[in-house]
């Protein structure tokens, strides 16, 4: 059975440790997808949404 506890857990360490790589990865990812399938505004949306999980350096993450 699998232990969603520990996969969140997991999931919150690595958004800490490297959120800035993640933010990139998004970044150029979403730029890719316009480029090569348009919807510009759809594509900056989910953009910011990933952009929300992560936390930001100079606040403690939720629970610190």
């Amino acid at each position: 059975m699998v232990d969603f506890d520990a996969l969140k857990g997991k999931a919150e360490e690595l958004l800490n440790e490297h959120g800035d790589k993640i933010e990139d990865g998004a970044e150029k990812l979403g730029e890719i997808v316009k480029g090569r399938f348009g919807h510009e505004d759809q594509v900056d949306t989910v953009v910011d949404k990933i952009k929300d999980f992560v936390p930001d350096k100079e606040q403690p993450a939720p629970g610190q």
